[in-house]
């Protein structure tokens, strides 16, 4: 494994790619310190924080990305049913979505029958890929930067079949 990037490296990312970024996104629960009490609340039914979201860095370099015509696309892998995370995460994506962010999803069997991969990446480009790295209690540890013409090769045949055989989002959450 490379040196893993975190922190302003990891966030200049997403403001220097120049036409598309996409992330395959696999895990059934994310742990971000600053996100618990947010989950904590919409999980006792107090509903999602909308507020807090659409002035989250994260949600105006994604804005600013897509206003610049740049394509920011989501395939996320899902059990189910639906774990807490994910019910989670589904309001919260509508959210990113009028942010200009195309986010679809596609059960776990199916990804599974595909033979797409279990770790998360992000496809920068379609010539850079980001392998994101998680402990396991579920928190994000860094990023490793791979650009091996194989393995980007690989990643974007990933990409298409993951694309191809998910659900657009007004449709997954019928």
């Amino acid at each position: 494994m490379h040196e893993l990037i975190t922190g302003d490296a990891f966030d200049a990312l997403f403001s220097s790619f120049q036409r598309s970024a996409f992330r395959l996104e696999g895990r059934d629960r994310y742990y971000a310190p600053d996100e618990q009490e947010r989950v904590k609340r919409f999980l006792a039914g107090q509903g999602y924080d909308v507020a807090s979201r659409l002035a989250s860095p994260w949600w105006q370099t994604i804005r600013q990305a897509t206003i610049d015509g740049k394509v920011v696309r989501r395939v996320r892998v899902v059990t189910e049913p639906h774990g807490e995370y994910t019910r989670y995460a589904l309001v919260g994506a509508r959210i990113n979505i009028d942010g200009g962010e195309d986010i679809r999803y596609l059960p776990r069997h199916q990804a599974v029958e595909l033979g797409l991969p279990e770790h998360d990446y992000w496809l920068f480009d379609e010539r850079l890929v980001v392998l994101m790295h998680f402990d396991d209690a579920d928190a994000f540890v860094g990023a490793e930067l791979v650009d091996d013409p194989a393995t980007v090769a690989e990643h974007r045949r990933w990409q298409a079949t993951a694309w191809e055989h998910s659900i657009p989002y007004d449709r997954y959450v019928l």
